[in-house]
């Protein structure tokens, strides 16, 4: 592939684009951002081209003219002021139809680990219609399965150490026992890249070499940030309400029932090997002085400013 070839990357101002465009600025590609977020200040200093992330299908396919490869991680985390799983399947669709029409040669799509349209919780089943929208596509593609996604922008794990930093029990549903298999957002950067740049059509997990039992996952978070951790193990029904119950004290949806029911299901591991280097438990040492500070909003960054 050719230097200063145009690539495109949905919310390169959000968490994951942004290091998936930071990663092909440092390849030498050329880069467009589809966003609803208007960055102040500019992370790349106007290195990269801005065209709107509003899913009408001639403008899209126009900004998409002389795109090599489209980066996919636009999805929503759960239903909210009009936002709909069933939606977001519908706009990535609108997507691939805008890259079919302005020739765009390849595909990346950023997934979930164990997607299935079988499955008994919403967010896996569109996760899985969207994959198979991709391979039925036409185009050459790219799935990159995640786990849980950590790095220094991320919600979950600063928000379960700013919860540790603050309270004195943290609540977990169930016996803590399903496993977690965290990885790194640059790691996540780098497969994405290197998966965009090959011919191959591929679907490939997105997971770091740690997996820890939850309890566990909680406990070494705290040994990070030198904060005791007592565990207040609750059966489901009765966290989902505690936890609801912190979201009121927050402002914010700190997780919604389904999403502890497929976190207990033990949806956020990979049933094959690792696929990136970087170690969580390391990560955390170094991070541990800024992590959880401050408490980060999932409604104010992504649903109350609309942005991607």
């Amino acid at each position: 592939m050719s230097a200063g070839e145009l690539h495109a990357v949905t919310g390169a101002f959000g968490f994951t684009g942004r290091y998936i465009a930071r990663r092909l600025l440092e390849a030498g590609r050329s880069v467009l951002t589809l966003t609803r977020r208007s960055p102040h200040p500019d992370p790349f200093g106007g290195r990269v081209a801005i065209a709107p992330l509003d899913f009408d299908p001639d403008r899209t396919a126009q900004a998409l003219r002389g795109v090599s490869v489209f980066y996919n991680t636009y999805w929503v985390r759960f239903p909210y002021g009009g936002l709909t799983y069933e939606s977001a399947v519908r706009n990535i669709g609108i997507l691939l139809d805008a890259c079919r029409q302005a020739g765009v040669r390849r595909i990346l799509h950023i997934s979930i680990t164990n997607p299935s349209e079988d499955s008994p919780f919403a967010y896996f089943r569109g996760k899985a219609e969207v994959e198979r929208l991709v391979r039925s596509s036409g185009l050459s593609y790219a799935i990159l399965r995640p786990a849980l996604i950590f790095g220094p922008e991320d919600i979950l794990i600063n928000n379960i150490a700013w919860f540790l930093r603050r309270f004195p029990v943290f609540v977990v549903p169930g016996d803590g026992r399903y496993p977690v298999q965290p990885v790194f957002v640059e790691d996540v950067a780098d497969l994405a890249v290197r998966a965009g740049e090959t011919e191959e059509n591929l679907v490939l997990d997105a997971v770091g070499p740690e997996t820890f039992a939850f309890a566990d996952l909680v406990r070494e978070i705290g040994a990070a940030i030198g904060c005791p951790v007592r565990l207040w193990r609750l059966p489901l029904p009765v966290a989902a309400a505690a936890v609801k119950f912190l979201g009121l004290i927050v402002r914010d949806i700190v997780l919604t029932r389904e999403e502890l029911e497929a976190l207990t299901a033990g949806l956020l591991a990979s049933r094959g090997a690792p696929t990136a280097a970087t170690r969580l438990s390391e990560w955390l040492r170094r991070q541990a002085p800024s992590l959880g500070m401050r408490y980060v909003s999932e409604l104010a960054r992504h649903y109350r400013a609309r942005g991607q």
